[in-house]
C-alpha cells in the first residue's frame, strides 16, 4: 500500500514522518530567509482521536477499494480496551476511533488521514509535516502580511475541528526568526 501511495505522489511531499529516508531536518532547513515567522501545531492525541468513518472517506479518495479497503476496515472495527489498576479492572469498552500504535499499518493511516493538511497552504505560506506535528511558515514583510498568516493560522483549526482533531494550544509554538539572526520563541499564541 505505501508503495502504491508514493509511486502516486499520494502522500504529501511536505510530510517528513514516518518515510524511509526522511527526519526532522528538512523542517529545520526550510527556514533560509530573514523574517521568516514560523507556527509549530501538535495534534493531540493524533493517533487515538482518528475517525474511522472519516478515514474511510479519505481512503476511498485515495484509491483504496473493494477489498483492501474491507481489510483495513475489518483492521479498525472491533477492538476493545480497559484499564487495570492495582485496586481493580474496568469493563471492556469498544474503541470507536484511533489507529493501533504499535501495528506497521496504524502510522500509515494517521499519514493518509492528515495528509491533506498541506492543502491549505498556498502563495507565501508554506508548510512541513512531521507524524502528527504540523509547521507553517512565511516570510512576513510588512503588518497585513500577519493578517494572511493568522487566516492560514485559523485554517488549520478549522481543518482540525472538521476532521475531529484537536490541536494541543499548549504546545503551539512561535517562532519569529529576523535580519542578523535574532530568534525570539512566543508562547502563548493569539489564536482567534
Amino acid at each position: 500500500m505505501l508503495d502504491y501511495l508514493l509511486r502516486n505522489g499520494l502522500i504529501s511531499s511536505q510530510q517528513h514522518g514516518f518515510l524511509a529516508k526522511h527526519s526532522t531536518c528538512p523542517q529545520l532547513l526550510a527556514l533560509k530567509n530573514c523574517n521568516i515567522v514560523d507556527v509549530y501545531f501538535d495534534i493531540a492525541k493524533a493517533f487515538d482521536t482518528v475517525s474511522h468513518v472519516e478515514l474511510m472517506h479519505k481512503l476511498q479518495a485515495y484509491g483504496v477499494h473493494c477489498s483492501l479497503l474491507s481489510l483495513i476496515a475489518d483492521f479498525l472495527d472491533g477492538r476493545s480496551q480497559r484499564v487495570m489498576l492495582p485496586g481493580g479492572t474496568s469493563t471492556w469498552k469498544p474503541v470507536l476511533s484511533g489507529v493501533p500504535q504499535g501495528s506497521v499499518l496504524g502510522p500509515l493511516l494517521f499519514l493518509l488521514y492528515i495528509n491533506d493538511v498541506t492543502d491549505l497552504f498556498h502563495d507565501t505560506v508554506s508548510s512541513n509535516l512531521f507524524a502528527d506535528d504540523i509547521k507553517i511558515y512565511m516570510e512576513i514583510e510588512n503588518n497585513s502580511q500577519t493578517v494572511i498568516f493568522q487566516d492560514y493560522i485559523n485554517a488549520v483549526f478549522d481543518w482540525a475541528i472538521k476532521w475531529q482533531l484537536k490541536i494541543n494550544i499548549i504546545n503551539i509554538i512561535n517562532v519569529i526568526i529576523c535580519e542578523y539572526h535574532c530568534v525570539r520563541v512566543m508562547r502563548p499564541l493569539v489564536i482567534y
